[in-house]
């Protein structure tokens, strides 16, 4: 399916000038549905057409994974604090800048029963989803290389600003032997601060193997994390970070 959306959105206006003088309707029909689909799947989180998305994980138990992205940041000791209380294991997808200024919150995390994963080294949110393929893998190196540096294990996951991608990001994944992994639902946190509101979105929709998004370093990160952990709790949910194995792409 990638190749096939690379080489129409590169094909296409050969086509149009090829049928310019005859049907020149049908030559900016080719073009603009090629390059409508090529900014769908990049655009849109989760959709498969450059590539696997990790959406779920497998399981017959009552269990979710919960991810926190954008840190390390200041809140990140209560995040801590809050997730041991609750007996809560988390994935922190953390930026390498950060990171590198923020090694010893790198490490709490570990020590404290949770990971970290790969969320690009600066989170170039605005422009993520048009880098060209040495910038892209500039991005997934760097912040690979901090984390080893900080915790002598090499990350395996790796999630793209805003949850966007390009064609660019699945062979420079496949040749670090790494997986993007997105999510099944989320709070809408960045743009939401009432922890009710955050939690209406996620727990009505969370099934067994759902992956959960949320956020740090916002004003009510941490109100936000306590309220949904404490419904899902409340429905029987464990918390539960999956092994590589268990990770599927369906929802």
């Amino acid at each position: 399916m990638r190749n096939l959306i690379v080489g129409s959105a590169w094909l296409s206006p050969i086509a149009l000038i090829i049928l310019w003088q005859r049907a020149p309707m049908l030559g900016l029909a080719i073009l603009a549905l090629s390059h409508a689909a090529w900014l769908y799947a990049t655009l849109r989180a989760n959709v498969q057409w450059l590539g696997p998305v990790i959406t779920r994980f497998e399981t017959n138990a009552r269990e979710v994974w919960l991810t926190i992205d954008d840190g390390p940041t200041s809140d990140t000791p209560a995040i801590l604090d809050l997730l041991q209380a609750s007996r809560v294991a988390a994935t922190f997808f953390v930026k390498g800048a950060l990171a590198a200024k923020n090694g010893d919150l790198v490490r709490a995390i570990i020590e404290r029963g949770n990971n970290v994963a790969n969320h690009s080294d600066d989170h170039p949110s605005g422009t993520f989803w048009r880098l060209l393929p040495a910038e892209i893998a500039r991005q997934i190196d760097r912040c690979n290389a901090t984390l080893q540096s900080l915790t002598s294990t090499r990350p395996i996951w790796f999630r793209a600003p805003v949850g966007m991608k390009n064609p660019a990001v699945h062979p420079a994944l496949e040749q670090r032997g790494m997986r993007l992994i997105g999510w099944s639902v989320r709070g809408l946190d960045t743009v939401r601060s009432d922890p009710a509101d955050v939690a209406t979105r996620i727990v009505p929709r969370a099934q067994p193997g759902s992956i959960i998004v949320l956020h740090q370093g916002r004003q009510n990160s941490l109100a936000c994390l306590q309220r949904v952990i404490s419904d899902l709790q409340a429905q029987g949910y464990a918390f539960v970070i999956p092994a590589d194995e268990r990770l599927k792409t369906k929802r």
